[in-house]
């Protein structure tokens, strides 16, 4: 077979794409936000004052900081994988693989998601039967599947127009209720049946969540001609997405009347029973603009869609060029030079996905995002040690500014967030989220001893334990894993019990995690038992290490990576 008739795999064989700072900029607001969606679902339980403040503050307290530690990796390694190649490179192919686990796993749960809710906005448009919503989503997958497959050109050039077009309307709802200011929007700061604390716990994981997907375009660094593009991109999006969220909400909640916030829904406006941001335009500018916004509502979900494709089908795909997941996904096609087996896996899983109610599933998005990004701002810290800062700014790389108070706030700062985000956001979100995270490991142990990891390309650098088949190391790393989930579980669930007290029990007995976990009582049982048995195990695990791994193990582990 010749070298023209053999299949390209693997990150040598992607096209690189020349995407200027605009396209990327689009491309992030696409993955971040695509509108200011996601605010109205917390003003009626948070209030609309500390609504605002949430959103005005947490861009300083965690998006910056995220955003300038993305920046930073990314401009230190500018490769295809993104988190997975930072956490792998500073850490090793364990925690690597944990990283890469969390995000793309998260990608294939959740990505359906914006199919669902395109389809249910088109309904609005026009009404379908079943047959013909069935239809409408298989088409939206289709035409974004083609999108992602003509390269990530294509796609940067389709998420342009969107984002365009969305920030123009969002732009217009500000502008409209601003000039029509009738009312205070801070008051009341919070409803007068909620504490300031239950208040702030309420809106802060809404909010976080809203700042989140500044490290998703990393996952696409290999396949831009000018990968340092990205930290430029990062900057101005940020700012961007912070006003998108703040002057339309601003502008709403100051031109709607007093008391109508008590009122505000995802669907406000949109469904004739509570308001939202398209009642800004339609009563000040008329009832057709109902219709544009319920456009722009659609565009916004399609928008996301196109750019989670692209992100999330990278995860496995630059996996498997390292022997950590099945070859077969790190096939690129000679004609585009874009993985075009991993964007079709992807695509065919949503298809199976978006007519199940996997609402249990997506708890798990919370949980793989926050220990994400625990993880990727210590890999900062560790990666600073490997790549001196006066080498990178001598060749004009993007470096945090501060020095070591700025670098010490961007870390310090994301991990309290993402900490109280992880315990807060409810016994159900953090017991389903902690079972999902387990699955990494046993995933990553799977497929280490059937494909070799890294030690296949590299055996010297990454020498394997005969004794387990795991890597040299990957005993103590299994371990403290162990102890890390189980202290967080068995510790949280003291915090969880004081946290949600008397509606506690009444709540998880009616609703559960989607079902599944009815009992409020019997998930503070999973999370204190089972969380010991973890912790302990993770004890035991560290200490056996040491007779189960190599005496030369400092002498063969790579000096780039922790021993962790």
């Amino acid at each position: 077979m010749s070298d023209k008739e053999m299949n390209v795999e693997g990150i040598a064989g992607l096209k690189k794409y020349d995407v200027k700072t605009m396209g990327v900029v689009f491309m992030i607001f696409s993955l971040v936000a695509a509108g200011g969606f996601g605010a109205e679902e917390m003003i009626s339980s948070t209030g609309p004052g500390l609504s605002l403040i949430l959103l005005i503050i947490l861009p300083f307290i965690w998006a910056m900081p995220i955003s300038n530690t993305c920046s930073e990796l990314g401009a230190i390694l500018p490769e295809e994988g993104g988190v997975y190649v930072w956490a792998q490179k500073a850490f090793g192919e364990f925690w690597g693989f944990q990283v890469g686990w969390w995000n793309t796993v998260g990608f294939y749960v959740s990505n359906s998601i914006y199919v669902v809710l395109a389809a249910g906005y088109a309904k609005q448009f026009i009404p379908m039967s079943a047959t013909a919503e069935l239809a409408f989503k298989i088409g939206v997958v289709v035409i974004f599947l083609i999108i992602n497959l003509m390269g990530i050109a294509e796609v940067s050039k389709v998420n342009s127009i969107l984002t365009v077009t969305i920030l123009l309307v969002f732009a217009l709802v500000a502008v409209v209720g601003i000039i029509n200011w009738n009312t205070n929007p801070m008051e009341p700061i919070i409803p007068n049946d909620v504490s300031l604390f239950e208040g702030i716990t309420g809106g802060l994981s809404i909010a976080v969540w809203m700042y989140c997907g500044y490290e998703c375009i990393g996952t696409v660094a290999g396949e831009l001609k000018s990968p340092q593009v990205i930290p430029k991109a990062l900057i101005i999006a940020l700012p961007i997405v912070a006003l998108t969220y703040i002057l339309p909400l601003l502008g709403g909640l100051a031109s709607l009347g007093e008391g109508n916030w008590a009122n505000w829904a995802v669907d406000g406006g949109l469904d004739g029973n509570s308001f939202g941001y398209s009642d800004v335009l339609t009563t000040y500018l008329g009832p057709i603009w109902g219709y544009v916004f319920l456009l722009i509502a659609m565009l916004s979900q399609l928008a996301m869609y196109n750019m989670y494709i692209a992100s999330g089908s990278r995860g496995f795909f630059v996996m498997a060029d390292d022997n950590l997941f099945p070859k077969f996904m790190c096939k690129v096609s000679k004609k585009k030079g874009v993985p075009h087996v991993s964007i079709i896996v992807l695509s065919v899983a949503i298809l199976l996905l978006m007519n199940f109610d996997f609402e249990t599933l997506v708890m798990c998005d919370v949980v793989f995002m926050m220990a994400m990004y625990i993880t990727i701002v210590l890999a900062l810290v560790k990666l600073r040690k490997v790549y001196p800062i006066e080498e990178r700014r001598k060749q004009g790389l993007f470096v945090i500014p501060g020095g070591k108070i700025g670098l010490t706030l961007s870390v310090i700062s994301p991990i309290i967030i993402a900490i109280a985000t992880l315990v807060l956001n409810g016994t159900d979100y953090l017991l389903v989220g902690i079972i999902a995270i387990g699955s990494g490991v046993i995933a990553y142990i799977i497929i280490k001893t059937m494909q070799g990891g890294l030690a296949v390309k590299d055996p010297i650098g990454h020498p394997l334990n005969p004794k387990t088949k795991l890597a040299v190391g990957d005993t103590f790393r299994v371990g403290l894993f162990s102890f890390l989930i189980g202290a967080l579980a068995f510790l949280g669930q003291y915090v969880l019990v004081w946290y949600e007290g008397d509606w506690g029990p009444a709540y998880y007995l009616e609703e559960g995690a989607g079902g599944i976990f009815s009992n409020f009582w019997g998930m503070i049982d999973l999370l204190k038992w089972g969380g010991a048995v973890v912790l302990i195990f993770g004890i035991f695990l560290m200490a056996m290490s040491k007779k189960l791994e190599p005496r030369n193990e400092s002498k063969n582990v790579d000096t780039n990576t922790f021993s962790i």
